[in-house]
C-alpha cells in the first residue's frame, strides 16, 4: 500500500538528528545537509512545514524524571525547539529557500506567532514554515504539535525523519529479530504501543487520516526517496 499523491506535507525530525555525531547540541554541517534535502523536497514543487524537537538541547520529559517540576520543564523543552528551529532557518535561507518560524510561545523579536492563516499564505508563496515551541502548553511533545499542525495546515503526510528506518514490532536495538512494518494501522500502533509517537499523536493523525511515514533521516538522500515511494520506510495508515 503506497501514499495518494502528496501536495503539502509536515516533516518532523527529532531534535537528536541535529547533533549529527555529536553527543550534545547542534552541529551546523548535519544542519546544513539536512536543509539542502529539505530544499531538494521542495523544488519537486511540495508544499513543506517543519517540526523539529529539542532532545538535542533539552527533554522535558527527562528533566521531569530528575525531579523538576514537569511543566517547567516542558516550557525548556519548548524554548529549545526554538532554538533548532532558528539553526534550520538559517541553514535553509543559506540555500537561497524562504523560511518563516512560527512559535507557539510568542517572541516577535526573533519570530513570528503560530498564525493558521498567515502559514497557509507562506507555503502557497513557496516559504517553508517551520513552526516551534510544540503546541504552546507543557504535558504535549512535539509529535503532538506536529500531528495538530498537519491537521491544522491539511498536510496530505506527516513525514517522520528519525534514526531508525521504520517501525517495528519491536526495539531493533535490543532485538537482532525484530521485524520491521511495511505498512501499520493506527490503531495496531496504538494497542500494541509500537512507540512510531505518542498516542495523542497517532489518534490525532487517525481521526484526521494523515498518513504517517517513518523513515531514517540520516541516509543522505533518503527524503527525496520516500517522497518518491522508494526507500526504507513504514507508512501508518487506515487497513
Amino acid at each position: 500500500m503506497s501514499l495518494p499523491p502528496i501536495k503539502r506535507v509536515l516533516l518532523k525530525l527529532s531534535g537528536e538528528v541535529l547533533m549529527g555525531d555529536q553527543q550534545f547540541g547542534i552541529d551546523p554541517a548535519f544542519v546544513a545537509a539536512l536543509a539542502g534535502e529539505v530544499k531538494a523536497a521542495k523544488e519537486t514543487g511540495l508544499e513543506v512545514c517543519l517540526v523539529i524537537g529539542g532532545g538535542n538541547i533539552f527533554r522535558g520529559m527527562a528533566g521531569a524524571a530528575q525531579g523538576m517540576d514537569r511543566a517547567q520543564a516542558d516550557y525548556m523543552g519548548m524554548l529549545a525547539t526554538v532554538m533548532n528551529a532558528l539553526a534550520m532557518q538559517n541553514a535553509l535561507e543559506q540555500l537561497g529557500v524562504e523560511t518563516r518560524v512560527q512559535s507557539a510561545i510568542q517572541m516577535d523579536q526573533v519570530c513570528e506567532p503560530v498564525i493558521r492563516r498567515r502559514a497557509e499564505r507562506h507555503l502557497e508563496k513557496g516559504r517553508v514554515v517551520i513552526f516551534a515551541a510544540g503546541v504552546g502548553a507543557p504535558y504535549f511533545t512535539t509529535d503532538s504539535g506536529a500531528a495538530l499542525r498537519a491537521a491544522e495546515m491539511k498536510c496530505d503526510a506527516l513525514l517522520k525523519g528519525t534514526s531508525v528506518d521504520g517501525v517495528y514490532d519491536s526495539d531493533p536495538k535490543k532485538n537482532a529479530a525484530a521485524v520491521r512494518f511495511d505498512t501499520v494501522s493506527y490503531d495496531r500502533v496504538l494497542a500494541d504501543n509500537l512507540k512510531v509517537m505518542d498516542a495523542s499523536a497517532v489518534a490525532l493523525c487517525r481521526d484526521n487520516k494523515i498518513p504517517i511515514v517513518v523513515f531514517s533521516i540520516r541516509e543522505k538522500g533518503n527524503l527525496a526517496r520516500v517522497l518518491a515511494g522508494e526507500g526504507v520506510q513504514t507508512i501508518v495508515q487506515d487497513s
